[in-house]
């Protein structure tokens, strides 16, 4: 059980960069740049969640 300690952290970064690429690429679509720094702050927050998850594993 030890190596899934990171596993909720894994799961919550993945889907903010999910949901962050979603609103970037919209953002983008729509030519509005709030929607697109709003969805690179959320792939940036899912990236560092992530990480975390991996150090919880080790």
């Amino acid at each position: 059980m030890a190596e899934n300690k990171g596993l909720g952290d894994k799961i919550k970064g993945a889907v903010n960069k999910v949901k962050g690429e979603a609103k970037d690429q919209f953002g983008n679509a729509t030519d509005n740049k709030k929607l697109q720094a709003e969805g690179k702050k959320d792939k940036a927050k899912g990236n560092v969640q992530d990480k975390v998850g991996d150090v919880k594993n080790k």
